[in-house]
């Protein structure tokens, strides 16, 4: 695809050795880097962003996954973006290739971008795959699908299901997994801005780790220390 093509070479004109170094020991070298850092690789792929933005859902697919499956970091983020930047095109058929970009190459990063961004739209504009679509990720073994579904609702504000949100909390009591209790306590500690009552009574009446209990009241204890 010509404008996959034309980003690479973009994006390659700038690569920084020591940048990509530094970028992958962060990301626990998990990842290649080019070593684009973020306000260069944002300039250097909006050419691409708004040409692909002109067109089908079917063609910003395609770019997508040929982004994903190149090595460096950077053609995620890229991809993530585009998305982002689409997703009111998201069709009902789309979520089978956006729960495959939280499985392949999963990282808190491209997971944090995906699941309130493209999965939190997707599951207001067609709420009767939600349920059973959650249900199955719970039921699963896949700690990032897990996430999504904590996550998911992370930008809803005085939309968020609170009751739904307690319950999926609470399909995780007792996790050891740091990005599962890390999330509960991002996922508390952004509805809390919109609704602390609720949060505190949560906090104070649920088995949560302890790091999620803190995470979750950072905003309330901040507030009640001035």
């Amino acid at each position: 695809m010509k404008e996959v093509d034309e980003l690479v070479r973009n994006f390659e004109e700038s690569s920084n050795v020591e940048n990509a170094q530094a970028m992958s020991a962060y990301m626990r070298n998990l990842f290649p880097f080019l070593g684009l850092k973020s306000d260069l690789r944002k300039e250097k792929q909006k050419t691409f962003i708004d040409i692909m933005s002109q067109q089908s859902m079917d063609e910003i697919i395609k770019a997508c996954r040929l982004l994903w499956d190149l090595p460096e970091r950077e053609y995620q983020y890229a991809a993530c973006e585009l998305l982002v930047k689409n997703q009111k095109k998201l069709r009902h058929e789309d979520l089978y290739f956006v729960t495959e970009l939280v499985i392949h190459k999963s990282w808190w990063d491209s997971v944090d971008s995906i699941a309130p961004n493209l999965l939190g739209y997707y599951f207001q504009k067609f709420p009767e795959i939600l349920k059973p679509t959650i249900r199955k990720w719970i039921d699963g073994e896949n700690i990032w699908l897990y996430r999504s579904a904590i996550l998911y609702q992370l930008k809803y504000k005085q939309s968020t299901d609170k009751e739904y949100l307690g319950w999926i909390i609470n399909q995780f009591e007792g996790s050891k997994e740091f990005f599962i209790n890390k999330a509960i306590g991002w996922a508390l500690r952004e509805y809390s801005k919109s609704n602390p009552n609720w949060v505190a009574d949560f906090v104070a009446t649920n088995k949560l780790s302890p790091l999620s209990s803190r995470e979750a009241l950072k905003v309330i204890n901040k507030k009640n220390q001035k």
